[in-house]
């Protein structure tokens, strides 16, 4: 039997740029045995697309919503991802 799989796109905004959040993000994703990428945006937020298992893409969009402890969430957005990734996970450049 396959375990259910599941990605998913965020956005998280505050103060998401410039305390480490990205690098936070692929070394939290990468524990959670994810594929995807995190990349800034020019607005000041953050956006990441998490693709696994469901339990794991899950837990990780929770802690998207605290972030590491430099970051301020205010707010996420989260939305599902049907465009095929690569494997592993990436930083990418700001978009």
């Amino acid at each position: 039997m396959t375990e259910a799989r599941r990605s998913a796109r965020v956005i998280v905004t505050g103060i998401v740029q410039g305390v480490g959040y990205r690098a936070w993000a692929a070394d939290t994703a990468r524990r959670h045995g994810l594929s995807g990428w995190v990349r800034n945006r020019r607005d000041g937020s953050v956006e990441a697309v998490f693709s696994g298992l469901v339990e794991a893409v899950d837990a990780m969009v929770a802690d998207c919503d605290a972030g590491p402890p430099s970051a301020e969430v205010i707010a996420i957005e989260t939305s599902d991802w049907n465009e095929p990734l690569a494997e592993g996970f990436h930083i990418l450049p700001t978009a």
